[in-house]
């Protein structure tokens, strides 16, 4: 397969991508991005090397390439999940390139998460006044109903009027591949949120109106709401990094802590398999071998020693 041609396909797989798989618009940028990073290398390539080495070969050398950068595991694993893909979709179309790649080992990260003690003292101890904002209620209204919902941050900006129910306290989310699933949202969330269409928000004239907005009344994107938690975080007494994403893995440690079943939080997180929902249950048995440091009779054993 010439570079040409290459190119024309890459254009239809992301296409694909969008119509008929419907996948997340981030992971569609992603595998964009990786694969004209891919056709850069490629270019960079003697004229030798470009005409007359096999696809499969020009991948594998771009692959090692990435190794010996020292690009981080989890980024090369996404490239190895795209050309898989990309690799599929050519050999639906007649094309056969035969990859045979192996995804690197991951290093497991265990999520990082606001305390509860944190997270409340932002919500409650944290006035309006003291918010350096055009819009504190706006900002603590997102702060709430990210806490209480799990969601992420761009299926928060695309929350619209039509989608809340306000009886039954609950959300219409559209997450990733287009699967829906209904969130809830406690008393407290909804109180600030609906000051925050009482006091700053300008009256909808339609109910397909996004809910958040930014000053000029136009929506929110999901820069304007990392830019809120940058706030938030210099608001803390200690140094912690806050990001919306550290919100929900707040939000789903917090339940798990609380011993909601994990079926549950899967479901409120959206996520398609329960191992993605797992590795929460790690920080939970991490914060329960802290307390059994603490409370066991062996500690105290220790302790008189």
């Amino acid at each position: 397969m010439t570079q040409k041609e290459f190119t024309i396909k890459k254009n239809e797989f992301l296409n694909y991508l969008d119509v008929e798989k419907n996948l997340a618009q981030n992971t569609q940028k992603a595998y964009a991005s990786d694969l004209q990073q891919f056709i850069q290398f490629w270019d960079h390539l003697d004229k030798d090397t470009q005409n007359h080495l096999p696809l499969r070969q020009i991948i594998e050398r771009y692959l090692v390439n990435l190794f010996y950068k020292k690009i981080d595991k989890s980024s090369i694993a996404r490239k190895l999940s795209c050309f898989k893909s990309f690799e599929k979709f050519l050999r639906a179309q007649g094309f056969k390139i035969d990859l045979k790649l192996r995804r690197p080992r991951l290093d497991k990260k265990l999520p990082v998460y606001l305390s509860v003690d944190e997270v409340f003292y932002l919500l409650d101890q944290v006035t309006d006044e003291q918010l350096p904002t055009r819009h504190p209620i706006r900002d603590k209204a997102i702060f709430e109903l990210l806490y209480a919902t799990g969601i992420r941050c761009s299926e928060l900006v695309a929350i619209a009027f039509d989608d809340i129910d306000w009886h039954n306290k609950t959300i219409r989310i559209l997450g990733k591949g287009s699967r829906e699933r209904l969130v809830l949202f406690g008393q407290k969330s909804k109180k600030k949120l609906l000051e925050y269409l009482d006091k700053e928000r300008p009256k909808p004239k339609k109910n397909n109106e996004f809910i958040f907005l930014n000053y000029r009344k136009q929506p929110l994107t999901t820069r304007s709401i990392q830019r809120i938690f940058e706030m938030f975080r210099k608001l803390l007494k200690i140094e912690r990094h806050i990001t919306p994403h550290k919100i929900r893995h707040s939000f789903a440690t917090h339940l798990l802590n609380q011993g909601t079943d994990l079926r549950i939080v899967q479901e409120l997180l959206g996520h398609k398999s329960l191992a993605s929902t797992e590795k929460y249950t790690h920080v939970s048995l991490e914060e329960l071998a802290k307390l059994c440091d603490t409370i066991h009779p062996i500690y105290d054993v220790k302790k008189k020693k």
